[in-house]
């Protein structure tokens, strides 16, 4: 009987300390789409965009500008913190933070910190508000806000889920001219943050006989990062009992420092070195893992953890705080016969009503609907308002509708409310059936500016020409007593002029302002129009933008401001040329005329006074007749090409009045 065959390639896998991928077959990771079974948060000093500059150096005020977008609502309030690099206040500083109006507790030991935040602030006590920044819908808006507001920007940064920021005051000469945004900036050394992960994978085996879970953290290294230590923050809830896995991957020159706050059974697998901090500060050898998803869970099917309830890979970072919900149970799925799921009848209307993606101005309702939001109703094709030729534009993502509030069968019946129903055409099998869903949209109750090209005040936008004329109207809905609101003011301001004042208690104030007739009221809209020109002084700076600030009101001081910013646009300056006046661009145009007429009179000079030089003679013959005389050793060279040796040249007669004359062109 010959001797018994082992199998290589598990032996193999065994000495390499790596696991038998097969074994993770029949868990496909899934993003987590119902609650989380974990809340993971990460540290990093990288931002999606950002940038710093020197341009406030000069200023009365270091400014910081930080931008937050949300994929989807924070579970905790944001915590910004804003400290001094020299523990001295020394500089009065400007925070700027758009969040959509999130919930945030902001702190710092400066008493000089100026906030200008649309968000919630926890609490509501800590300093005195100051105005919020006014609405804006890009990033160039918001940077040409902060530097024509402030005069320069120290540092601006756009956070992706920000948990915690720690923002370092301080400026440094040594930094750009300019605030200019890059991608994957680093933001080190003025800010900190701790951001959300939302990433998290689960998955379970299909012939799973255990119901034990894992989670696992997959450090994605890069070969250029200098962390070389990790701390881990892990919290479980209150009598949470259970056995659990954790598999920490890294690579194998990392040390990690383990907080535990659980009493419960935790399995550890741990690539390099790792010490308990809570327990017990030795060092403890980890073990070789491996670096791929699927070999990983393989590592924790064999050990008999069947489930895995997160698989999170992140960057590199210095910190990580891992908290168990205590709901991550994953079932395994099941093969079955396919069943057909009746849809509930009322399933568009929770769906839209939960979404609600409309959104009203004073005159204006627009729809906008991401496509994979509608996928629990299935088979949308279309969509429109009560009046069907109204109907939403769509690309690969988004269902999109604007219309004014006087079409598509809008009513305004209701205080404040704009009503409308949006239908939904749904195609299955070749049926089609219309779903209708009634909404109202909430107008706001603010004041709306806006600045037009022409008289017909169509099309509105947000560059102002110099010296030619702008309309501007500003337009409210008061449903109560429209008649009572009044335009007390109007203003143009840019940084580096005095503010302009140009309208005041409804009359025209300044040079070239004309008060125009508005539309009369409906539906408890109230309109003032009027038009201006912007003219800067000859020779004088051109702002690159500038604010336009409106005031409407009642009788009884009740205020209403409204602020528009605009490119300031010279048909003269072409864009390269910002910051010069026209004065000073042709300035630079007839010096360099002058400069190229006197290098053109220089080398004429040179070519009439050059011995040899043949008056009346070509440019190309000039340049043929040094070639021959190269070589007059050998006349056979000319004779090849049938050309005669020439003699020596003619000596040139001096002019009867002694000065030479320019070569005569024939």
């Amino acid at each position: 009987m010959g001797p018994r065959s082992v199998p290589l390639l598990p032996l193999l896998l065994a000495l390499l300390g790596r696991s038998d991928p097969g074994r993770a077959e029949g868990c496909d990771l899934q993003p987590v789409t119902a609650k989380p079974p974990v809340t993971l948060s990460y540290a990093t000093s990288t931002v999606p965009r950002g940038c710093v500059s020197n341009s406030s150096m000069d200023t009365d005020h270091e400014v910081h500008v930080l931008s937050v977008k949300w994929s989807k609502a924070s579970p905790v309030p944001l915590t910004v913190t804003v400290t001094p690099r020299a523990d001295v206040c020394s500089r009065p500083a400007v925070l700027i933070l758009l969040c959509a109006r999130c919930p945030a507790n902001i702190t710092s030991p400066c008493s000089n910190l100026i906030i200008r935040t649309d968000a919630h602030i926890i609490p509501e006590n800590i300093r005195a508000p100051n105005p919020e920044p006014p609405v804006l819908s890009s990033e160039g808006q918001l940077l040409a806000w902060a530097l024509s507001t402030y005069g320069g920007i120290t540092s601006y940064s756009e956070l992706q889920d920000p948990r915690k920021v720690q923002l370092y005051l301080g400026e440094d000469a040594h930094s750009p001219p300019e605030c200019t945004p890059q991608e994957h900036f680093n933001a080190v050394p003025h800010l900190e943050t701790e951001v959300f992960f939302h990433g998290v994978k689960s998955c379970s085996r299909s012939d799973a006989q255990s119901t034990r879970v894992a989670h696992i953290i997959h450090l994605q290294s890069e070969p250029s990062s200098p962390i070389t230590e990790v701390n881990l923050s892990l919290r479980c809830p209150e009598n949470y009992a259970g056995n659990q896995m954790l598999i920490l991957q890294s690579k194998a020159n990392f040390t990690w420092s383990l907080s535990l706050k659980c009493l419960i059974q935790f399995h550890l697998m741990v690539s390099g070195s790792y010490k308990m901090v809570s327990v017990f500060p030795t060092l403890f050898s980890g073990q070789l893992l491996p670096d791929t998803e699927q070999d990983l869970i393989a590592k924790a099917f064999e050990k008999n953890y069947s489930v895995i309830a997160s698989y999170s890979a992140i960057p590199t970072s210095t910190h990580i705080s891992l908290e168990i919900q205590g709901h991550e149970t994953v079932q395994p799925p099941v093969t079955t016969t396919p069943l057909v799921i009746t849809q509930p009848p009322d399933l568009p209307h929770r769906v839209l009503l939960t979404l609600k993606p409309w959104k009203c101005t004073d005159e204006t309702m627009e729809i906008v609907i991401i496509r994979s939001y509608l996928e629990p109703i299935k088979d949308v094709v279309n969509i429109t308002l009560r009046d069907i030729s109204c109907q939403a534009e769509k690309n690969a993502t988004h269902f999109m509708l604007k219309s004014p509030l006087s079409h598509c069968g809008t009513s305004l019946e209701g205080r404040g409310y704009a009503n409308n129903e949006l239908i939904l055409s749904l195609a299955k099998d070749a049926v089609f059936r219309n779903v209708r869903v009634g909404f109202q949209c909430e107008i706001p109750r603010e004041l709306f500016l806006r600045l037009f090209p022409t008289a017909a005040f169509e099309a509105p936008q947000t560059e102002l020409e110099i010296n030619k004329e702008a309309f501007v109207q500003a337009s409210m809905r008061w449903m109560d007593h429209p008649a009572d609101l009044q335009l007390k003011e109007c203003w143009l301001v840019a940084a580096g002029r005095e503010p302009v004042l140009l309208v005041q208690g409804g009359e025209a104030r300044g040079a070239g302002v004309a008060v125009l007739e508005g539309p009369p009221s409906s539906h408890g809209r109230k309109v003032w129009r009027f038009r201006f020109t912007y003219t800067v002084p000859e020779g004088g700076r051109i702002p690159f933008s500038a604010t336009l600030k409106c005031k409407a009101g009642l009788q009884n001081d009740t205020i209403f401001e409204k602020v528009l910013e605009v490119t300031v646009k010279d048909a003269w300056r072409p864009l390269n040329y910002r910051g010069l006046g026209l004065a000073a661009v042709l300035g630079i145009t007839f010096g360099a005329f002058l400069i190229g007429a006197l290098l053109t009179a220089g080398l004429w000079y040179i070519y009439s006074h050059t011995p040899g030089f043949q008056h009346g003679a070509s440019l190309g013959e000039q340049q043929h007749q040094p070639q021959h005389r190269q070589h007059p050793e050998h006349p056979l060279l000319h004779q090849q090409h049938g050309l005669t040796p020439p003699g020596p040249p003619e000596p040139a007669q001096p002019p009867a009045n002694g000065l030479g004359e320019p070569p005569q062109c024939h």
